[in-house]
């Protein structure tokens, strides 16, 4: 028997919608390919309107209680107060930025779905095939290990996939991608914190580029570095030098809980609806993940297409569906565009600068944090708002 929506990809994108759905009364299935989850914190940072939205499946306290809540923030350079800037009015309900592994978020995630439907959640599944004949889509996959490997049909009157970056379910339906490269390259790293900040995200703003620093849960501070040219085979010891090299600090080596490298580039679809299948997240969009838009863009993206979805399978009528998808695809994709271009600006105010410039630029973000209306507004465009 189909269900109603079929959701390919189990991150914390497609729980999330999985939850939205379930709880109102539709049938879902969601198939993840991996066994086991990834334990390494990666995403780590929930803007406010993704915490709204975390509300509405019921899991945002829970992520407050666990998380660090980010209030404010400060940029340095050359060991002085360049400016601060402050969350407090970004938002009533959450006047911060919360701070949360990624792999805590997607076990509340699942948990929720699980207590609305403990047999939602399929893993062990690769989609090897996408059929959509205008009345339903038919996916095929694999399932089970490679000497067990079988195969298994499932059906839906929706498909979304929230498959990633490297989308199976965006290359099966062939939409085409576009894609843009920056010549912007990074290292972060996990540590026990060693300094005096606190709660505090602080912005190095030095010479030889960004370092970046946030608190998480459990005395851990993540450090960004930004590079020239992509770091290969560094570990926490070359982590923690380049962190002191450009600050001062040495977070200890010993302690770190990951280090990972990765060079920036930005994609967008051409489209994000397809018939009847539809890409969100990072099948749809892939930001730079310096300013940590990308989750939370994905769980916007959700929002928006779980009462589409409704109205879609209560027999609204093939106009009205075709409609709202396309409304949906025009929509989200500027909300896309609108990101990319918020992670090109902090991208560029991270690059290495020579004195002079470096000075002129650190004068403008002192001006800019000095001057309350501007700095409310800028809170608010770093923080989605």
């Amino acid at each position: 028997m189909a269900t109603d929506v079929l959701i390919i990809g189990g991150g914390p994108v497609g729980l999330y919608l999985a939850a939205l759905l379930l709880q109102d009364g539709m049938s879902v299935r969601l198939l993840e390919q991996r066994q086991t989850r990834n334990l390494h914190t990666r995403a780590i940072g929930i803007h406010p309107p993704a915490l709204e939205a975390l509300r509405k499946v019921r899991i945002a306290d829970t992520a407050v209680k666990d998380g660090v809540r980010i209030r404010d923030g400060m940029a340095l350079s050359g060991g002085k107060t360049v400016g601060t800037m402050s969350f407090g009015r970004v938002s009533e309900a959450f006047p911060f930025v919360l701070a949360l592994p990624q792999f805590r978020t997607e076990q509340l995630l699942e948990e929720r779905v699980c207590q609305l439907d403990r047999d939602a959640v399929v893993r062990g599944v690769r989609a090897t095939q996408v059929t959509d004949d205008g009345g339903r889509v038919t996916v095929v996959a694999q399932t089970g290990g490679v000497d067990e490997r079988q195969e298994a049909e499932f059906a839906a009157s929706l498909v979304v996939a929230a498959d990633g970056a490297r989308s199976r379910v965006r290359d099966l339906l062939g939409v085409q991608v576009r894609t843009r490269n920056y010549p912007d390259h990074y290292l972060m790293g996990d540590f026990q914190d060693p300094g005096p900040y606190g709660e505090k995200a602080v912005l190095f703003l030095e010479p030889g580029g960004i370092v970046e620093s946030f608190p998480l849960p459990g005395g851990i501070r993540r450090w960004v570095v930004r590079l020239g040219r992509p770091a290969r085979n560094a570990g926490p010891a070359q982590l923690a030098e380049l962190v002191r090299d450009r600050t001062g600090i040495l977070p200890d080596a010993r302690t770190s809980t990951m280090v990972s490298a990765f060079s920036v580039q930005s994609a967008l679809t051409t489209r994000m609806a397809a018939g009847r299948v539809v890409l969100i997240g990072d099948a749809a969009h892939e930001i730079s993940p310096i300013g940590g838009q990308g989750m939370n863009l994905g769980w916007l993206d959700a929002q928006a297409l779980s009462p589409v979805i409704r109205s879609a399978l209560a027999g609204s009528g093939k106009d009205w569906t075709d409609r709202h998808f396309t409304e949906f695809d025009a929509s989200r994709r500027q909300a896309a565009i609108l990101a990319r271009r918020q992670s090109e600006i902090n991208m560029m105010l991270g690059r290495p600068l020579p004195g002079p410039l470096l000075a002129l630029r650190n004068l403008g973000i002192s001006a800019a944090a000095g001057t309350p209306a501007v700095n409310r507004w800028v809170a608010r465009r770093f923080t989605m708002q």
